[in-house]
């Protein structure tokens, strides 16, 4: 039987009050009620170094004291607002999980993970990070870290982790103080004038798009059995390596390059049907007053791209300009997109469902020698879901030296041959692009 014991973390920062949601907020917390979930991030990870556990709940305290977000409770009003409350001190606790002599602790610490993930957060009463150890012989071999969405986006984790690296390894203090807005702060800044000016701007370019794209990217729903929600990971060396030659020869951004390839993957499943529309998740961290927050800033980005009848390297253009108006037009109060989607769906006659979706979340990487990956393309797994909120959803994951997509889909409307069919078409899109005469 393993042994559970709770080291108490004590904390305090600055930022307390209460207040709205900001925007990001507001867009991961009408996900989460949508899917009935969380959606944690994080997991289970060895530990080297010899490492104690009272090293984690330095870092657990580290986390709390820094980010605003962290020390943030979810308050229910009832007419179903929901507001945000941050706390100046508190409490909270590091599980250290004794594994048995005979047990794996690789599984010991993946099982606690896999509990966590499971479980919602609750989100009046516990605060949005969990975290623990698992020790076996006194010595600690892993770390299990999972945190409610609604505390931070995976860039905002990646600036706990750069920051936590930079601490000062005598004191553990911070390196500088933390200067980036605060939930409340943005809360604040987005009812300024300015930002106000920012919502108006990209309502006007949905607009001019929602009244002129198709209603739907799907076909109506068919009943083709179970699963109906399935979950289908997927690997190609071959279209890492192409996108790479593409982007030498054009001086093109690879994301661009396999945005072109969804757009042109379904227009050669099913042509005819009109422009790709997608929605583009956009991180917004290329806005200089947002790159170190830690709270979702991440929204949606409206992504239209006619590829019909050009060649590659025109659509990869068309890729570029699509890919950069999404984001430039995806920083917005959320209540202003949903209201005008509800009355330009009105006004058209017919729903507009805006549930294709696309999430290219690769960070840059220094060049350097390539690791070694299997050569071949190849479907890593395939799975049932128990939900799912978009009818398709590609996530190309932050892999390197291979192109890794995660693809969530309906079955109803995308049939499992037709995702794996558009899969392929991808794929040979940006082979058939990396074989184009250099101009």
């Amino acid at each position: 039987m393993d042994a559970e014991t709770r080291i108490v973390v004590r904390f305090e920062g600055p930022g307390a009050g209460a207040g709205p949601l900001a925007w990001g907020q507001r867009q991961v917390w009408a996900a989460m009620v949508e899917i009935d979930s969380s959606m944690s991030m994080g997991g289970a990870m060895p530990v080297t170094g010899g490492r104690t556990a009272e090293d984690y709940a330095a870092e657990l305290r580290f986390f709390m004291c820094r980010y605003a977000a962290m020390r943030t409770l979810l308050r229910f009003a009832d007419d179903g607002t929901v507001t945000q409350e941050v706390s100046g001190s508190g409490e909270t606790a590091l599980v250290v999980l004794d594994a048995a002599d005979d047990d794996d602790p690789a599984a010991v610490a993946e099982d606690l993970a896999t509990r966590w993930r499971e479980r919602k957060f609750d989100y009046e009463r516990e605060w949005p990070l969990r975290m623990g150890v698992v020790r076996q012989h006194g010595a600690v071999t892993h770390v299990v870290a999972l945190m409610c969405h609604i505390a931070a986006d995976l860039g905002g984790v990646a600036v706990m982790m750069r920051e936590l690296a930079g601490r000062d390894q005598v004191t553990g203090e911070p390196a500088g103080p933390y200067e980036a807005p605060q939930p409340l702060d943005l809360v604040r800044l987005q009812q300024e004038p300015a930002m106000t000016r920012q919502t108006a701007a990209a309502m006007r370019y949905w607009e001019s798009h929602l009244r002129a794209i198709p209603a739907s990217m799907f076909d109506a729903p068919a009943d083709r059995g179970a699963p109906v929600f399935c979950r289908l990971r997927w690997r190609s060396r071959a279209m890492h390596l192409a996108a790479e030659a593409v982007s030498a020869r054009l001086g093109a951004d690879p994301a661009w390059v396999l945005l072109a390839a969804f757009a042109a993957g379904l227009e050669r499943l099913r042509p005819g049907t009109g422009p790709f529309v997608a929605i583009n998740i956009i991180s917004n961290r290329f806005r200089p007053a947002l790159r170190d927050v830690v709270s979702p800033i991440t929204q949606d980005g409206l992504c239209v791209l006619d590829v019909a009848g050009v060649s590659p390297d025109e659509a990869i253009a068309r890729a570029r300009t699509a890919s950069m108006s999404a984001s430039k037009y995806a920083y917005y109060d959320p209540a202003a997109r949903a209201a005008l989607t509800e009355r330009v769906s009105r006004e058209r006659g017919e729903e507009l469902d805006l549930t294709c979706i696309y999430n290219d979340r690769r960070t840059p990487r220094p060049a350097g020698p390539a690791a070694p990956v299997p050569a071949e393309t190849r479907v890593l797994s395939e799975e049932p879901l128990r939900s799912l909120g978009p009818k398709l959803m590609i996530v190309v994951e932050d892999v390197p030296d291979v192109v890794q997509l995660t693809v969530d889909v309906k079955t109803q409307f995308l049939s499992l041959p037709d995702l794996r069919a558009l899969l392929h078409e991808m794929e040979a899109f940006v082979v058939d692009a990396a074989g184009q005469p250099v101009a």
